[in-house]
């Protein structure tokens, strides 16, 4: 078989050439050229005319939008709750799902332990490109996995890993991982620019074409974005990243997109000897405080997807010893905290130019929203003045540069919420205030900064 034609494609300006060079004649970027496959272009352009004036070949049939079935796909499990509220439910038949993390954050054990659970009931073919058929076998043996079901191939040509695929006819399929493997007809190595385009190009059509669903491992860049091309999110149904240190047991899984369910879902997993458990509720998990109170410390509500979470939040002052005091944000945006610190002087009255600010979120969490600002500030207020703030008493708000406390979405079940985990007061946005009173908890409700103040003083 004759290998297809190939061009190089600038990815700034998308000026083509024959072969690579260095620099873009068109543009001028240096090092952007990329090498794409051609299609055999078909004869008499795409549809050949008939000699009535019209053409050649079936045209697809348009649907009016209100005769469209509306019955929900039909999903089923993983086997994991939390993997399934990330997924948005459940696997959905024919979805490309790409899963991104850090190196051990535990990609390849979730997914082991996923597709052991699904053999059981289903044909599941588990390739792997990066490891040994031997190394994950001596896994799921560790983690104490049932292995007499799932199908296992070390393979890296996608032509074969599609031959397999159409051989054994699995409901589930896992390629760990997209970077390494490789298309014949493309002469760059494996984990271009091009061979990871083409490749997931080719597994997604597959798993469109046979209703399979199709798991592909992504490397993540040092900065923590997912490798490859971005076109390569474009493709797939679903992408999500698990997150989690080397140092910490618990790793979040968190939904970046989702074309089935909520996207900036979370799902919590605790890593142990028998490989990743959930955690029916990370609010307590994560509530893990010290039984010595100390200064600094405050508890806020945030929206993960669809459910609250309950976190505690950290802040430290400290005198500098530096010309340019520090600003260390861990789990939160490190502008955002420079700006809120500019609102606590100018409508707080509170000067901390000179001093060091240390801010972080306890389990590792990444707090993406901005119903954090109002604890955010009252923790530092808290280690300034080295005051406790009451350890049952909950802050959520967002806070403006003019200092208002703007209100944010959800409101009533994040105080709910935290009133399932014991909490008694409660300082919310005045628009966030429940209309009736909440049992067994006090709401002070702030319409501005100085009130939030006030009412921890």
């Amino acid at each position: 078989m004759a290998k297809s034609k190939t061009a190089f494609v600038c990815n700034d300006c998308g000026s083509d050439y024959a072969k690579w060079q260095g620099q873009c004649s068109d543009c001028g970027a240096w090092n952007t050229l990329s090498e794409v496959r051609l299609g055999p272009a078909r004869k008499g352009g795409a549809r050949a005319a008939d000699n009535r004036g019209g053409f050649a070949g079936a045209l697809a049939e348009a649907r009016v939008l209100k005769d469209i079935d509306l019955e929900d796909l039909p999903r089923f499990s993983s086997g994991a709750e939390e993997f399934d509220r990330v997924l948005g439910g459940g696997l959905v038949p024919g979805s490309a799902i790409l899963v991104g993390g850090n190196p051990g954050a535990g990609k390849s054990t979730l997914l082991l332990q996923t597709m052991c659970h699904l053999a059981a009931g289903m044909d599941a073919l588990y390739i792997t490109g990066e490891e040994s058929l031997q190394q994950v076998a001596m896994r799921a043996r560790r983690l104490g996995l049932p292995t007499d079901k799932l199908r296992l191939m070390a393979e890296t040509s996608v032509e074969a890993i599609i031959a397999a695929a159409g051989k054994y006819a699995p409901r589930v399929l896992v390629v760990d991982s997209i970077q390494v493997v490789h298309s014949e007809e493309l002469t760059s190595a494996p984990g271009s620019v091009s061979q990871v385009r083409e490749c997931a190009a080719f597994l997604t059509r597959f798993a469109k074409q046979s209703g399979t669903v199709l798991f592909l491992v992504g490397h993540v860049t040092k900065d923590g974005a997912l490798a490859g091309p971005k076109v390569l999110e474009h493709m797939i149904d679903c992408s999500i990243l698990l997150e989690g240190g080397h140092d910490s047991r618990f790793r979040t899984l968190r939904g970046q997109k989702n074309r089935f369910g909520a996207v900036n879902e979370l799902g919590v997993f605790a890593m142990t000897e028998q490989g990743l458990r959930e955690v029916k509720n990370p609010s307590a998990i994560f509530l893990d405080r010290s039984s010595e109170p100390a200064s600094g410390s405050a508890v806020m509500v945030v929206w993960e997807g669809t459910r609250p979470l309950l976190v505690e939040i950290q802040a430290l002052v400290d005198d500098s010893q530096l010309g340019n005091p520090r600003r260390v944000a861990v789990g939160l945006e490190q502008n955002r905290l420079a700006m809120l610190l500019a609102v606590l002087h100018r409508h707080g009255g509170l000067q901390v130019g000179d001093q060091d600010v240390f801010a972080n979120v306890v389990g590792g969490v990444k707090v993406l929203e901005t119903s954090a600002d109002l604890a955010l500030l009252l923790a530092i207020v808290s280690s300034y003045r080295d005051r406790q703030l009451p350890r049952d008493m909950v802050i959520f708000g967002e806070v403006g540069l003019s200092g208002e406390i703007r209100p944010v979405p959800s409101g009533q079940e994040r105080l709910a919420e935290a009133a399932k985990h014991g909490f008694r007061r409660a300082i919310v946005p005045k628009a966030n205030a429940p209309r009736g009173a909440v049992r067994g908890m006090e709401v002070m409700a702030v319409t501005r900064l100085e009130e939030a103040l006030a009412a921890i003083d």
